[in-house]
């Protein structure tokens, strides 16, 4: 498994063990969420070809978690390095070790979803985001990119499927997540005001990680999976979260068109307050304003897949942050 540092990885790497699954895990810097579990941690780059070659080595199933989120944070050159030569490194792993499958995680950005009409909702017949496509933003063209390389090893003989995850929440958010950040701050009465307008979907990380495991065995070669939950706006998540954990959520919601305004300057305000990026970002407003909604028809037909109700999602999150110290 790449990317066990990871949200979803600490969820799935803890799913396999409770399997009694040998499990390899490789991790980059941070170890907080594989700290203590029985399993073999190599320490590796996505970018160490040959350090991936001896990683896959003797693997049955490759879960290829590992990359770099982002909503204009990063880089575009280091979103686009890490997401795409880092998935061609674990393709060509893959292929020269002989495993058995590949099992890769993309995103719900690398879909063309914003092009459909706003009643329809997204689903695995859209077509990937185009390399050349400047209206979407870096992470939303390196995943896409990411998933033709494996499309484009399945050719040559990879077996392999792909999952789509929407926005991921959830316990065991060690680092934390971009949303798992948010969810913090809402709880500890750090933002001021919400965004009014657009919609996201939100699924439950341990979700996620079971339909990994069921696409690892029931999951059809070089096919997609989207992996959605419960879609909701920002303000009514908010809400949700804040009947949880006690704190009254923002009594004021900005309207879409002034935090749009606003965001080139969050990056900054964001240093200034001692954050390692911004809650709010130019891209993250575009995906709230812009996201349809999400059809995990497909995932439940051939999977089973049945996502939990946000409720407990958020439920447990909270349990989660307050055994961390955390609210």
């Amino acid at each position: 498994m790449t990317g066990a540092s990871g949200h979803i990885g600490a969820n799935l790497v803890r799913v396999l063990l409770g399997q009694g699954r040998l499990v390899r895990a490789l991790v980059h810097r941070n170890t907080a969420a594989v700290e203590g579990q029985p399993f073999e941690v190599v320490r590796a780059d996505l970018l160490d070809a040959a350090a991936l070659l001896k990683a896959c080595a003797g693997a049955g199933t490759v879960f290829h978690l590992a990359g770099k989120i982002s909503a204009g944070w990063e880089a575009d050159e280091e979103v686009h390095t890490i997401n795409v030569t880092g998935t061609r490194n674990v393709v060509e792993a893959c292929l020269a070790s002989g495993v058995n499958r590949l099992v890769h995680f993309s995103s719900i950005q690398a879909l063309l979803g914003q092009a459909l009409v706003r009643s329809a909702a997204v689903d695995e017949t859209c077509e990937l985001v185009a390399a050349d496509d400047r209206t979407r933003g870096a992470y939303d063209r390196a995943k896409a990119e990411a998933e033709r390389l494996v499309l484009g090893a399945v050719e040559r003989g990879l077996d392999a499927v792909i999952l789509n995850p929407t926005a991921v929440l959830g316990p065991f958010d060690f680092q934390p997540s971009p949303m798992g950040e948010v969810l913090l701050a809402l709880g500890r009465g750090e933002l001021p005001a919400l965004v009014a307008g657009g919609h996201c979907d939100y699924v439950d990380v341990r979700d996620v990680a079971t339909g990994a495991l069921a696409a690892e065995q029931c999951g059809r070669r070089g096919e997609r999976y989207i992996l959605s939950g419960t879609r909701l706006s920002l303000v009514a998540l908010a809400r949700q979260w804040a009947s949880v954990t006690g704190r009254a959520a923002p009594r004021f919601a900005v309207p879409m068109g002034l935090a749009s305004l606003a965001a080139p300057f969050a990056p900054a305000w964001a240093r200034w307050r001692g954050r390692r990026r911004a809650l709010f970002t130019s891209e993250s407003l575009r995906v709230l304003r812009t996201q349809p909604p999400a059809s995990h028809h497909k995932a439940g037909a051939e999977l089973g897949y049945r996502p939990r109700s946000i409720d407990e999602t958020l439920r447990d999150t909270c349990a989660w942050m307050k055994t961390q110290g955390w609210l």
